[in-house]
């Protein structure tokens, strides 16, 4: 454990632990606090948050932000030992966030804002993101930059397949693997894929998808991604399991394909596109899926808000995301996704929440790339290893508590006449 910056004077020092304990007091957090000197805060075993860097921590108290949160954890400046993220929500008080910070005393931070603002003024230049915000969400470059952190590292914590989207349980197991497969069949289950039919997926990824409907249900494929390295491995396994002859993936964006399918699928991949573009992304869908075809949209949401410009607002944990991991990625939420398929003259047959899927899928992700970290540090480098670890938590957290959902939605091109659709979704599930 070493300090990022020169130390403060100790008097500064001892200010800022003094303030560190006081509040640690009022919020009641069930779990230990070591201080940057060693000394220890709270009990004696269990999971405890390490504080390393007095000016870094100083830093955050003068101006609080998740973004400097998410920095400091990169650095190392705050770390976990003897637990995760999830062991430390564990063990949090049923204190509820507004009644504890009654009891911090206003005057004592007050007292300590000159000792603060010397400490801080110590930690040096600012945090590094290295994330280029700015980028459009469905930009090759913001795909690129977090796809292509390299298939190496993404093995680590995926399946073997390379599935990097929710899996579906048949029950709460920890087969990672099983759950994907799951998720492959059910999704061509719903899309009632049939041999001969020409089968779309936009955003595909490693191909997976394309290669379970290929092998199981006979289709002809098609895939697109705007990432190379998901583009160099799904061609390579599409040529491994012997189907070029019947799967085509290309390195475009969706919008420069011509001829039309009988089924398209989305699977993660919406989340990219942004408001601006919504309408366009639906109307480029609908000029590629035949009469009656059907749209399997996949993706993640936020809960709606009273009004819309409380919505796009947004959380600090949601903005901390779209600046860390997914650079311009926007979520809306189901009540407009529906909105737009309606609107582009789409007919919504079914929604289903999948969001304690999500959490479990993340919580294993995270486990996996913990038991494997030295090897993602070896290849990502510490501090972006560090920032997917926390990422991976924070999502799996979010979605067990329904700060972020995710719906799969099955819709139609709308033309007279019935639906290509059984009476009931009982074929979804029979064995």
């Amino acid at each position: 454990m070493a300090n990022k910056s020169e130390p403060g004077s100790s008097a500064d020092e001892a200010r800022l632990k003094a303030i560190v304990a006081h509040v640690i007091a009022a919020m009641r957090p069930g779990f230990a606090v070591e201080l940057w000197d060693g000394e220890r805060i709270g009990p004696e075993d269990g999971p405890v948050v390490v504080l390393s860097d007095p000016a870094g921590l100083a830093r955050l108290a003068m101006r609080p932000s998740i973004g400097r949160v998410v920095a400091l954890w990169m650095d190392k400046s705050i770390d976990f030992k003897d637990g995760t993220l999830f062991d430390l929500v564990g063990k949090r008080s049923e204190t509820r966030t507004k009644d504890a910070l009654k009891r911090i005393e206003k005057s004592q931070i007050a007292k300590a804002l000159p000792a603060l603002w010397r400490l801080s003024r110590k930690a040096g230049a600012e945090e590094k993101d290295g994330t280029g915000s700015g980028r459009s969400g469905s930009s090759r470059e913001a795909i690129q930059y977090h796809y292509d952190v390299g298939n190496d590292f993404y093995r680590l914590f995926l399946d073997e397949r390379m599935l990097y989207s929710c899996a579906y349980f048949d029950g709460w197991h920890e087969d990672i693997g099983k759950a994907q497969e799951d998720k492959l069949d059910m999704i061509c289950r719903k899309l009632r894929l049939k041999e001969g039919e020409r089968f779309l997926d936009i955003g595909c990824g490693w191909g997976a998808l394309l290669i379970h409907a290929a092998l199981r249900y006979g289709v002809t494929g098609q895939g697109v991604t705007l990432s190379e390295e998901q583009f160099d491995l799904a061609t390579a396994r599409v040529r491994e399991a012997g189907l070029e002859d019947r799967i085509t993936i290309e390195l475009k964006p969706f919008q420069e394909l011509s001829g039309t399918f009988d089924k398209v699928a989305s699977i993660g991949m919406y989340e990219h596109v942004g408001f601006k573009n919504h309408d366009a992304y639906f109307s480029a869908v609908r000029k590629l899926l035949r009469p009656k075809g059907l749209y399997l949209h996949h993706a993640i949401t936020r809960p709606a808000k009273k009004t819309e410009k409380a919505f796009h607002r947004g959380t600090p944990e949601y903005r901390a995301i779209t600046r860390y991991i997914f650079p311009g990625a926007e979520l809306d939420h189901i009540g407009h996704s529906t909105r737009m398929l309606e609107k582009h003259r789409f007919e919504v047959h079914d929604i289903e929440d999948w969001r304690e899927h999500y959490a479990l899928t993340c919580r294993l992700w995270h486990d996996r790339l913990l038991a494997r970290f030295d090897e993602a540090c070896e290849l990502a480098g510490e501090r972006k290893a560090r920032l997917w670890l926390l990422y991976l938590a924070g999502c799996s957290l979010g979605f067990t508590r329904g700060g972020i959902l995710i719906y799969q939605t099955l819709a139609s091109k709308r033309g007279k006449g019935g639906a290509e659709l059984p009476p009931t979704r009982r074929d979804l599930y029979e064995a």
